[in-house]
């Protein structure tokens, strides 16, 4: 045998008992392991904010203490496959480098186990990260939790369509949109009409929603609400939601309300008279409205109802009529017709203007009555609404009606005659009339008497008057007796009266005579008056003497008391011869009369004015004597 047969066999040999070693010493592993066992607790999933630190925890428990530990973390990434961040063993703790966390993240030994720390969590981390443990002999085993990662989004944004949307289309149109941005996960949007949620119906409610990604991992849903609009959506709100997941949680958030612009035909119009407020009279200027029940509002016309064919010039749904006349009246139509509002329609009103004719006298202008007559005058004003007449003579009322009866006339009746007829609906409408009355008849003295009997003193100046009415007017003459000394100092006429004025200085007794005479007649008026001769006036000592009369009278008085007391005790001789008699007469309250009879045969009288006395002083020369 050679000698490399023989090293091939022992080679042979030597590696089938090496071979049973190691096969040997397999079997004792695996029956080591299969006693081991390894406990390990994760959360299933843990749920943060973006932006927030998350803590992942990993405990473990073995059955048997081990020799040697190592602990590992691995993600999974967007291909599938497992990339390993950290590694640690009972010495070490190492993050993996040139990986995604290798700055975002450590792993920290706790009571029971570790714990990753993650950093800033992003959208992306959004994954399951896994914990290995392997403690060799004494067992090994893995658990995994799920991040779920959460950002609120913006909004939501509502915005209507700008344009109207008509009731006469046949499919749902796009009413709004609604847009909620950068929210994870996806947010999910709800639609409102006046707080009621819309779905989906076919025919009337289509929701068409668009979902984009941005480079950030956010989503943002866009959602058009398709609509089939009635008049009734007029008044209607439109508002969405916005609905996402937060930790542990859903949230909502709701739009503003906004409404939408609807397009439907007119149906009705209706017309009004805008101003004057009230009645209507002629002269007014009439504003008269037309307003339709559509949108977009159709264009409108006016016409009046016997004359459909012509068109009134009006703006902006507003005729307007200057100075309107009873012949405006009648009935007036409005009509509306445009693309929303295929059928003619039409409103109608009525106009009313009242009117109040000038006012009619009856007798016109002027009437001549003659005096003791009686006349009827009439007042009419043409009116289409209730009127009231009152007469009026120099401003003050003298009758109410249409009639006034002028009975058994005088001078006083004559004058104007004024008739205001009012409309008591509408104090602004009125109007007058008027007739003059003249009343003919002959000269009538103002004052009645036709005597008048008067005493004045010689050589005064009197002055006499006359006043006569009549018509035609009077002519005055004087005719004076007695005196050639007068003149007329005054003469006024009017258009029925005349006033004279005559000066008469009397020397004598006097009759004056005035005459007024006319066509009509005459009359006349007579003066008699009776010149006084004039008493002489006191002298300027009248005083004194008064004083020494009375200290007289009253020594007298004493001087007759003392004979009669001496008479009555005999003391005294009376005889016819040496007689002295005192007689004292009673005066009356104006004078006094002072009898004195002395021895001697001269004899004084002395009359005395009394206070009162009536006779007027010495510088009192005229009289007049008007009526």
């Amino acid at each position: 045998m050679s000698l490399r047969a023989v090293s091939v066999q022992c080679c042979s040999s030597c590696w089938t008992i090496m071979s049973g070693f190691f096969y040997f010493s397999l079997l004792c592993s695996a029956a080591a392991l299969a006693s081991a066992k390894v406990d390990i607790q994760m959360e299933d999933r843990l749920e943060v904010f973006q932006g927030e630190r998350a803590e992942i925890q990993c405990n473990y428990s073995f059955s048997t203490e081990p020799h040697m530990m190592m602990i590992q973390w691995f993600v999974k990434s967007a291909s599938g496959s497992r990339v390993r961040i950290s590694y640690s063993d009972l010495t070490t703790q190492t993050v993996d480098g040139s990986t995604e966390y290798s700055g975002r993240i450590n792993v920290s030994a706790g009571a029971g186990g570790e714990v990753l720390t993650i950093r800033s969590v992003r959208i992306a981390d959004e994954r399951e990260f896994f914990c290995e443990v392997n403690g060799m002999a004494a067992g090994s085993g893995e658990e995994k939790t799920h991040l779920a990662v959460f950002e609120p989004p913006e909004g939501p944004l509502i915005e209507g369509v700008h344009s109207g949307i008509s009731v006469s289309r046949e499919l749902p149109t796009k009413v709004a949109s609604c847009e909620a941005r950068n929210g994870f996960p996806k947010p999910n949007i709800t639609w409102y009409r006046n707080q009621v949620p819309l779905r989906p119906t076919q025919g009337q409610v289509n929701i068409v929603t668009l979902v984009t990604r941005t480079s950030s991992d956010l989503y943002t849903v866009q959602s058009d609400l398709q609509y089939k609009v009635t008049k009734e959506d007029r008044h209607a709100f439109f508002s969405c939601e916005a609905s996402f997941l937060v930790p542990g949680d859903t949230r909502t958030s709701t739009s503003r309300q906004i409404g939408i612009i609807v397009h439907y035909p007119t149906t009705k119009v209706e017309l009004w008279k805008e101003r004057p407020r009230g009645l209507v009279k002629e002269g007014d200027t009439v504003e008269i409205r037309c307003r339709g029940d559509g949108n977009p509002p159709s264009p409108l016309t006016f016409n009046r109802e016997q004359q459909p064919e012509v068109e009134l010039d009006s703006e902006d749904g507003t005729l307007t009529l200057h100075e309107v006349t009873r012949r405006d009246s009648g009935v007036y139509q409005c009509r509306s017709a445009g693309a929303e509002s295929p059928e003619e329609v039409v409103g109608h009103t009525t106009l009313t203007v009242h009117y109040l004719d000038a006012a009619i006298v009856v007798p016109r202008d002027s009437e001549v009555m003659f005096k003791g007559e009686s006349l009827t005058a009439t007042c009419n004003a043409l009116s289409s609404l209730n009127t009231t007449t009152v007469w009026f003579k120099s401003g003050e009322e003298v009758g109410r009606g249409h009639t006034l009866v002028l009975q058994d006339a005088t001078f006083d009746t004559a004058g104007e005659y004024v008739c205001a007829v009012t409309v008591p609906s509408q104090p602004d409408m009125h109007t007058t009339g008027s007739v003059h009355i003249v009343v003919e008849g002959a000269p009538e003295m103002k004052r009645t008497e036709g005597y008048v009997s008067l005493k004045e003193r010689a050589g005064k100046l009197v002055n006499l008057s006359c006043d006569a009415r009549g018509r035609p007017r009077p002519i005055i003459t004087w005719s004076i007796a007695g005196s050639q000394s007068w003149r007329e100092v005054a003469n006024r006429v009017t258009e029925d009266t005349v006033h004279s004025l005559v000066t008469v200085k009397l020397t004598s007794d006097t009759t004056a005579t005035c005459n007024a005479t006319s066509d009509m007649g005459s009359e006349t008026r007579s003066y008699a008056i009776e010149a006084t001769t004039p008493e002489a006036p006191p002298s300027d000592g009248s005083g004194v003497v008064i004083v020494v009369i009375i200290t007289c009278l009253l020594l007298l008085a004493v001087l007759g008391s003392v004979l009669y007391f001496l008479h009555k005790k005999g003391k005294m001789a009376c005889g016819r011869s040496g007689k002295q008699q005192i007689t004292a007469e009673k005066s009356n309250r104006d004078e006094i009369v002072v009898e004195m009879k002395p021895e001697s045969k001269t004899e004084d009288v002395v009359l005395l004015k009394g206070v009162n006395g009536e006779q007027r002083p010495p510088n009192e020369q005229y009289m007049d004597l008007r009526n």
